[in-house]
């Protein structure tokens, strides 16, 4: 019996699980012989990307009701390690350490906020980085509003001006209302760059900051966090603003296991992969997702995001069982890039292509956006093996659909 062990369940490690069963089906008799099997630290796959949103009732997946039913096994555990000359794997679950042996590996361990060394950061601050962190934060936010106002009680402070900050604060007006914090709100966005979206493009900076500002969005730019306490967080400017809510959105890293296999890694610590998501150099080891880099335009690298990790996913699980086979494997190649930014009731942003021309914003964009996370990057849960097998076809999907006339 040949072993597959794909590490993580997000957005590429569930599409590598389910590609990798469709192809071992495929491929008929030759398949009884290989067993796929997943290890997360958590029995669920989390739709990270909604992690900010007011309602994170269906953001938790439970992994039995998408793997079961095409016979990919999947256990609970703590990577600790990866040892690819041995190909063994470390953990820890709930029976102790352990070591697991694999003959092909899938590497979608995603990526991780990153966390600086700043006095009171570990002990003060939330993130949506998990569903975990995200219901934390949320069980917070309604502790606020249950208890009477109190210094820094309304003041809620988002750190890092990019994707993930802007979303948490054009989301948090509604959820303030949500949780009963009334009355005279602020919400900061502090950003060490001069700019809000620094990455984000010319053309659509000045969309974010209008929405922005209808939401009464406020900004702290070109300066930087130096401490956290429980009442509030000291700038390097030398401003102190009294809050008991920091929500940490500065930056994002490749999972630090990353760190176990030799070889080159950009600057975001992500291995490099070639177009069958295969890691250079090392026999049998393939990753996907946020944990890899790979040129899919011939031009461009991935960027993190599940419009690449789940393409990336379906195309490591074909390939991984392919090579395992002696099958042939299909190069991943997308010629095309979108990003979709929520902008709370403002509506959204919709941009087209690496230089993000602005197509569609407010409520058009937003139509789109929700198509996004709540049903285009959504597994099937009907519990049919046909119906997950066809969703994990080693296919690139066209772009979303844009509703209303684009913006010029």
């Amino acid at each position: 019996m040949a072993r597959i062990v794909v590490l993580g369940a997000g957005f590429a490690g569930l599409w590598a699980a389910i590609g990798a069963a469709r192809m071992r089906d495929q491929i008929g008799a030759a398949g009884r012989h290989i067993e796929i099997r997943v290890i997360d630290r958590n029995p669920y796959h989390n739709i990270r990307v909604r992690n900010y949103e007011v309602d994170l009732s269906e953001v938790a997946l439970p992994l039995p009701q998408l793997l079961d039913p095409i016979g990919v096994t999947h256990g609970i555990g703590e990577v600790t390690a990866v040892d690819p000359s041995r190909r063994q794997i470390s953990l820890v679950t709930s029976s102790g350490e352990e070591t697991l042996s694999y003959d092909r590996l899938v590497l979608a361990l995603g990526s991780e906020v990153m966390r600086p060394d700043i006095p009171g950061l570990a002990e003060h601050a939330f993130d949506v980085d998990t569903y975990a962190a995200a219901l934390r934060l949320q069980d917070h936010l309604i502790s606020l509003g249950r208890s009477p106002p109190s210094p820094g009680r309304s003041t809620i402070l988002v750190v890092g001006a990019g994707f993930t900050g802007i979303e948490v604060a054009a989301e948090l007006p509604d959820r303030l209302v949500r949780a009963g914090i009334t009355g005279n709100r602020r919400i900061i966005l502090v950003d060490s760059n001069s700019a809000v979206g620094a990455t984000i493009g010319a053309q659509a900076r000045p969309v974010i900051e209008t929405a922005l500002s209808s939401l009464d969005v406020e900004a702290r730019l070109g300066v930087r966090v130096a401490s956290i306490e429980a009442a509030g967080v000291r700038l390097s400017s030398g401003e102190f603003i009294a809050t008991q809510t920091v929500i940490w959105c500065a930056g994002m890293r490749a999972s630090r296991l990353t760190a176990s296999f030799p070889g080159a890694r950009d600057r975001l610590g992500r291995l490099l992969v070639d177009p069958f998501m295969r890691v250079a150099d090392l026999p049998g080891v393939f990753a996907a997702g946020d944990v890899a880099s790979s040129v899919v335009d011939g031009l461009h690298p991935t960027v993190m995001s599940c419009q690449f990790a789940r393409p990336m996913g379906r195309f490591a699980g074909h390939n991984v069982v392919a090579d395992l086979a002696g099958q042939p494997m299909l190069p991943l190649r997308i010629d095309w890039y979108v990003t979709v930014l929520d902008l709370g009731d403002w509506g959204a942003l919709y941009t087209e292509g690496w230089d993000r021309e602005v197509r569609t914003t407010g409520q058009a964009a937003k139509a789109t956006k929700q198509t996004i996370n709540r049903k285009r990057i959504y597994p099937p849960l009907t519990g049919s093996k046909e119906d997950l097998f066809a969703a994990a076809a080693p296919t690139v999907q066209a772009p979303p659909p844009t509703y209303g006339a684009p913006r010029r």
